[in-house]
């Protein structure tokens, strides 16, 4: 198995969609992870008094409010989790506890159309589809975001 998670939670992420590309790491989860930052724990409510949220946006556990948080970095509604040049993704996890959809995950496409997600505060990993990590503990992708890909400074002299 690629992590260190049990395999009940995440039945579909095997050896063959998924590896491991760095150690567990509690200092940021997967929202984060989605928008770039490795440097805190993303989530609309506190937990113990420490979690960051984007200012301005509605501290609720709705797909909305986590769709307005990628907003304030330039991502907004897509159709879906096709791989297109140019365009860097982000696919938001839900699952659904009696009519109410609560988000979870969160995953980015990289560059070469593959995904990547940090494991809450476990592994990140590069998975093959975007609908790997989906299970009974992420549910599954329910929304799609996107923005042009950020380019990369020249370091050329």
């Amino acid at each position: 198995m690629c992590g260190s998670w049990e395999v009940r939670h995440h039945p579909n992420l095997t050896d063959d969609n998924c590896v491991k590309t760095s150690d567990a790491d509690p200092a940021y989860n997967c929202i984060a992870w989605a928008a770039g930052d490795v440097t805190r724990w993303w989530w609309p409510a506190r937990r113990r008094g420490i979690s960051y949220w984007p200012p301005g946006v509605a501290r609720e556990e709705t797909i909305e409010a986590f769709v307005e948080a990628y907003a304030t970095l330039g991502f907004q509604e897509c159709a879906n989790d096709s791989f297109e040049a140019g365009i860097e993704k982000i696919a938001l996890f839900a699952i659904n506890i009696h009519s109410i959809v609560i988000p979870t995950h969160a995953a980015r496409q990289l560059d070469s159309g593959e995904w990547t997600s940090k494991m809450g505060s476990l592994e990140d990993i590069k998975h093959t589809t975007c609908a790997a990590p989906s299970g009974p503990i992420y549910g599954r992708p329910v929304c799609y975001l996107a923005r042009p890909r950020p380019q990369v400074a020249s370091t050329n002299i």
